[in-house]
C-alpha cells in the first residue's frame, strides 16, 4: 500500500520543443522554457519571474503540501526536538587579537548571530563586559530573507566591515560600522562577494565585485567616504573559467588575491606598504598545479601539488623573492597522506592532514624541525583547525567530535603541548553518547576498491535487515563529509534508523586519487561507490533496499538523480535538495555563474565531443525514462546561483512524464532564498525536519 494515498492531480508542465545540435548530435528538450531569460535581474528582484513560472512554481508546491500534509504534526514534532539539543542563548569563545576578543553569540529566540567584543582576558560569560558590535536580528527585521557574511576589524580596532545578503542570490552589500559607536558609515559597496580585506591604516579596504554573471571578475580598493564609483581597480580576471577572492594576511604585510578553479591556482600579492602598486604575481597558472600562501615573517610558506606531489606538500621561499624559481621543500610529499591546508607563527608551522581517513593537526617547531600530531582514538571523528588571529602566540584552537561525542573546543599550547577544554557543547535536552554506535565499515566496490561509510545507531538498533536507513553522499569537488557530531540525525537514530554517510570518490577521503577517480571520465564511480554503499549495508544486515532513503544536495543531487536512473529498485525513498541534475544543459550554457569555472570538474561540452558524450551518459535529466522510480522529493530555491531553480523543476517534470506511474515526486522550492535554504538559525531546522519527516514517511514510520 502506498505511503502516499489519495494524492491530488500533479501539476502538467507544457511541453515547448527546444532542438539544439552540438557535435552532430541532436538533443530535444520539452522544458527548456522554464530556464527565465531574464535570470539575471530576476535573482536581484524575484517579484520579476515570469508569470507562467511562478503559477508553475506555486502549483508544485500546493501538490507537494497536500502529500506532506499528514506528517504536519511529525514535522513540528522533529523540529522541537532537534530545537531542544540546541542552546539557545549559546556564544563561542572568544578569539584573542590585541587588546580585546571577539565571539559570536545568539540569544533565545534568535534567529541570527550577534557580534561582540570583551577585553582580551575577560570573562566572556559576563555579559556586563560584552560590547555588541553587529545585532543580525535587528538587520534581519522584516526580510524574507537575510545572511551575513561576517564581521571583520579593522587593526586598530575602530571599524569593522560586515556584509548581507537579502536576496538569497549571494549578492552581498558591504557596509563600514563604527565599533565605538555601533553606526555605520555612509559607504555602500554592492554587488560584491561577500567579504574584502582591510588595509592596516584601517582606512580603506579590498573587495570582489560580481559581474552580472555573478562571478567575481574584479578587485577593487575602496577608501572610506568614497562613493564606489570612484573605487580603483587593482585587478581584472579576464578568464571566466576562473573564481576569484581577496584577503589579507595575519602580520597585515601583504593583500592576497586568490585565483583559482577546481584544479588550477594562482596568487597576486600587493605589499600593504604600496596600496597603490600593480599586485605581485608569485607563481604563473599551470593547468593541474595548486598553491596557496601563509606569510611566515621573512618567508611564505607554500602549500603545493606542484612536481607530482598529488597530496601536497609544504615548500618555502622569501616573501621578497616568492617566484617559483626560490622554492625550497620544507615538508615533504608523503603518499596517502593528504595536506589540507597550512598555517604559519612565529615559532611554529602547522598543517591539518588526513591519512587512512581520518584527519590529524601536525605542529613543527621552525628553529628545531621537531614535528608532533594532535590526534585522536576513535573509530571515526572529525576534527577542525581554527588557528589563531595574532602571528606572535605559541597557543592555537581546535574542535574535535564524532558521530557520538558533541563538539569539544580546545586551545593547544604548540611549545608545551597541553590542551585546555574551552567548551563542551551542550545538548540542554539531553544526550547520552553510551546509547549511540559509531562505526566505519567499508563497502567493496565495483573495482575493487572500498569505500568508506560512518554509520551512527542506537545501541538497541537490531541489525537483522529491519531497520530503516537514511544514506547520505556527496562526492565531488575534493570535499569530505566529516564524521562529526550532528543534533539533528540523532531524531532519526531515536526512531530505529541507521544513519550513514557514504565516503564516496571525487571526495578526498582517501587522498587526492579518490578526487581524481570520480572527476571528468571517471565520474560514475561515483554513483556506483553510493549504490555499494548501499549494497553492503544491506548485505551485513544493518538495513534493507525497500528501506534505504538517499539523501545529497547541489553535487550530491546529481548523485540523487544519477542512481534513481542506475538502480531505482534499490531505493525507497530520495531526497535531492538543490539538485544539479540538468548537468548537461549547464555545462553547455558559459553564461551561467559556475559554468566555465566547472569544466575542470565534469568536462567541457562545448569544445570536447568526447566530454559531452561523458556527461550525456549520465546526466540525470537526460537519462530519465520508464523507471520504477521510488518517492522522490526534489527541493530548490528561487534565487538560487548555484543551481539554477529550473534544474529540479524541469527533472521532476520530466519524471513525472517518462513514469507517471511510479513516485511520486515532489517539489518544493523556496520563494525566498536560495542554494542554502532559509537563512535563520532555526529556520534551516524546519526544512531539515521536513526533509526528515519524508523520510520517516516513507519508510512507513510514522
Amino acid at each position: 500500500m502506498s505511503v502516499f494515498p489519495n494524492l491530488p492531480t500533479p501539476p502538467a508542465a507544457e511541453k515547448k520543443p527546444v532542438s539544439d545540435t552540438r557535435h552532430g548530435i541532436t538533443r530535444t528538450d520539452d522544458y527548456a522554457w522554464m530556464r527565465a531569460e531574464n535570470w539575471q535581474a530576476m535573482f536581484k528582484d524575484p517579484s520579476l519571474l515570469d508569470a507562467e513560472l511562478r503559477r508553475h512554481l506555486e502549483a508544485e508546491n500546493a501538490y507537494m503540501d497536500a502529500a506532506m500534509a499528514d506528517t504536519k504534526a511529525l514535522q513540528e514534532k522533529l523540529f522541537a526536538e532537534m530545537k531542544g539539543r540546541i542552546k539557545e542563548d549559546d556564544s563561542s569563545v572568544p578569539m584573542k587579537d590585541g587588546p580585546f576578543a571577539y565571539g559570536t553569540a545568539f540569544v533565545t529566540g534568535g534567529e541570527q548571530p550577534r557580534y561582540f567584543r570583551i577585553p582580551r582576558d575577560g570573562d566572556h560569560k559576563d555579559e556586563a563586559i560584552r560590547k555588541l558590535l553587529l545585532d543580525g536580528d535587528k538587520e534581519a527585521r522584516g526580510k524574507d530573507y537575510f545572511r551575513l557574511a561576517g564581521l571583520d576589524h579593522t587593526t586598530d580596532h575602530a571599524f569593522g566591515l560586515w556584509g548581507y545578503d537579502d536576496k538569497g542570490s549571494e549578492y552581498f552589500t558591504l557596509r563600514v560600522r563604527d565599533l565605538a559607536t555601533g553606526e555605520d558609515l555612509p559607504d555602500v559597496i554592492e554587488n560584491t562577494g561577500g567579504g574584502g580585506a582591510w588595509a592596516p591604516d584601517g582606512k580603506s579596504f579590498f573587495y570582489t565585485l560580481q559581474d552580472d554573471n555573478h562571478r567575481p571578475s574584479k578587485v577593487f580598493h575602496h577608501i572610506i567616504g568614497e562613493p564606489q564609483s570612484s573605487d580603483r581597480l587593482v585587478y581584472e580576471e579576464k578568464d571566466h573559467g576562473f573564481f576569484m577572492g581577496v584577503g589579507g594576511s595575519l602580520l597585515d604585510d601583504f593583500i592576497y588575491i586568490d585565483i583559482h578553479d577546481h584544479e588550477t591556482s594562482e596568487f597576486r600579492i600587493l605589499s600593504t606598504k604600496d596600496l597603490s602598486a600593480e599586485p605581485l604575481l608569485v607563481a604563473v597558472r599551470e593547468e593541474g598545479v595548486e598553491y596557496s600562501l601563509a606569510e611566515g615573517g621573512d618567508v611564505f610558506f607554500i602549500l603545493t601539488n606542484d612536481g607530482s606531489a598529488k597530496d601536497f606538500k609544504i615548500m618555502e621561499a622569501p616573501v621578497t623573492a616568492p617566484g617559483k624559481e626560490n622554492w625550497k621543500e620544507v615538508v615533504a610529499h608523503v603518499p596517502g597522506r593528504l595536506i589540507l591546508n597550512h598555517m604559519a607563527f612565529a615559532r611554529h608551522l602547522v598543517w591539518l592532514q588526513r591519512r587512512n581517513g581520518l584527519p590529524e593537526i601536525m605542529i613543527r617547531d621552525r628553529v628545531s624541525g621537531e614535528e608532533h600530531a594532535i590526534a585522536f582514538a576513535e573509530e571515526a571523528y572529525s576534527l577542525g583547525l581554527s588557528g589563531a588571529a595574532e602571528y606572535d602566540t605559541d597557543v592555537i584552537r581546535f574542535s574535535y567530535s564524532s558521530m557520538t561525542t558533541p563538539s569539544q573546543l580546545f586551545d593547544y599550547s604548540m611549545a608545551t603541548r597541553e590542551r585546555t577544554l574551552l567548551k563542551t557543547q551542550e545538548v540542554p535536552s539531553g544526550h547520552n553518547p553510551d546509547d549511540y554506535v559509531t562505526r566505519r565499515v567499508f563497502a567493496p566496490a565495483h573495482d575493487g576498491e572500498s569505500v568508506p561509510v560512518t554509520l551512527l545507531y542506537r545501541k538497541d538498533t537490531a541489525l537483522d535487515g529491519s531497520a530503516p536507513c537514511l544514506l547520505y553522499g556527496y562526492g565531488a569537488y575534493g570535499i569530505s563529509i566529516a564524521a562529526g557530531f550532528n543534533t539533528n540525525c540523532l531524531s532519526l537514530a531515536d526512531r530505529g534508523f541507521v544513519y550513514a554517510i557514504a565516503h564516496i570518490r571525487g571526495g578526498k577521503d582517501k587522498g587526492f586519487q579518490w578526487y581524481e577517480d570520480g572527476k571528468m571520465e571517471k565520474k560514475v564511480n561515483t554513483f556506483k561507490d553510493f549504490i555499494a554503499a548501499a549494497d553492503h549495508l544491506v548485505k551485513e544486515g544493518f538495513t534493507s533496499h525497500d528501506k534505504i532513503i538517499a539523501e545529497g544536495g547541489s553535487a550530491g543531487g546529481m548523485l540523487m538523480g544519477a542512481v534513481a536512473n542506475m538502480a531505482p529498485e534499490k531505493f525507497a525513498g530520495i531526497i535531492a535538495a538543490v539538485p544539479f541534475v540538468d548537468v548537461l544543459n549547464t555545462m553547455l550554457d558559459d553564461t551561467l555563474p559556475l559554468t566555465p569555472p566547472e569544466w575542470p570538474e565534469w568536462g567541457n561540452p562545448i569544445e570536447s565531443e568526447e566530454e559531452y558524450r561523458w556527461i550525456a551518459a549520465y546526466s540525470p535529466y537526460d537519462n530519465v525514462g520508464e523507471k520504477s522510480y521510488p518517492p522522490i522529493l526534489a527541493l530548490s530555491g528561487l534565487t538560487d546561483p548555484r543551481v539554477t531553480y529550473w534544474e529540479p523543476t524541469k527533472w521532476v517534470a520530466k519524471l513525472r512524464e517518462k513514469a507517471p506511474d511510479a513516485g511520486p515526486y515532489l517539489l518544493k522550492t523556496n520563494m525566498a532564498a536560495g542554494h542554502g535554504g532559509k537563512s535563520g538559525r532555526f529556520q534551516r531546522l524546519e526544512e531539515i525536519a521536513f526533509e526528515y519527516a519524508f523520510a520517516v514517511k516513507v519508510a512507513g514510520k510514522m
